[in-house]
C-alpha cells in the first residue's frame, strides 16, 4: 500500500505508448473506486483497462486483442487478486506469445498471509522488483494494517476488502505486530 504501484504501472504504460507501442491493461472488476475499467493512481494518473475476475482467461483475452493489433506489453494492476491459474496464463503470454507482462500487487494481506496471486507470482516470475514504501517510524513497510471507520486496527475478516488510505495503512513488521498505526 502507498508504494506507487499503480503510478509505476501507468508510467510504464505511458513509456510504451510514447514510443508507438501497444499495451493491454488489466484491472480487477470489483475495484470500482475510481470508475469501472480504470486504473488510477493517488497522484491523479488514470488509464482504461480490461476487467478481470476469477473466471477471466487472461491468455484468451490477450489473444482476442491480438486479432486487431500487435501488443508490446501486458500490465496487470492489483495482481494479488489473480488466481493460480491466471498467473500460469500470464506465464503462457510471456513464453508462448512472447509478450512481456508487468504485474503489480501486494505480497500479503492484513493478516500477513500471502494472496494467492502473489504467492504464484513470487514463485513463477522471471524477475521481481520491489517497490518500497515506509512506515511512520521511517523503517521499510512490509505489512498492512486494516482499519475500521474509527481507525481501530482489525485483525479478522475476509481477505478481500477494497479500500485505500481510509481502510489500510502500511507499516513495518514491528508496528504490525504491535498493531500501531502511529
Amino acid at each position: 500500500m502507498n508504494a506507487g504501484k499503480s503510478t509505476t504501472l501507468l508510467q510504464s504504460d505511458y513509456n510504451y505508448r510514447e514510443r508507438g507501442m501497444n499495451t493491454l491493461l488489466f484491472a480487477p472488476s470489483f475495484d470500482d473506486r475510481f470508475g469501472i475499467g480504470k486504473i488510477s493512481s493517488r497522484i491523479g494518473l488514470q488509464a482504461d483497462a480490461l476487467l478481470y475476475d476469477q473466471s477471466t482467461d487472461l491468455c484468451v483475452e490477450t489473444q482476442e486483442v491480438l486479432k486487431t493489433k500487435k501488443l508490446h506489453c501486458i500490465l496487470v494492476d492489483e495482481a494479488q487478486f489473480l488466481t493460480k491459474v491466471q498467473v500460469l496464463q500470464l506465464t503462457d503470454i510471456v513464453d508462448e506469445l512472447d509478450i512481456p507482462v508487468l504485474a503489480y500487487g501486494l505480497r500479503n494481506d492484513f493478516q500477513a498471509e500471502p494472496f494467492e496471486g502473489s504467492k504464484y507470482l513470487l514463485t513463477w516470475a522471471d524477475q521481481l522488483i520491489e517497490i518500497k514504501t515506509i512506515c511512520h517510524c521511517g523503517k521499510k513497510a512490509t505489512h498492512v494494517l486494516r482499519l475500521d471507520q474509527d481507525m481501530n486496527v482489525i485483525k479478522d475478516g475476509e481477505q478481500l476488502q477494497i479500500g485505500g488510505n481510509e481502510r489500510y495503512i502500511s507499516v513495518c513488521r514491528w508496528h504490525y505486530k504491535k498493531g500501531q498505526i502511529a
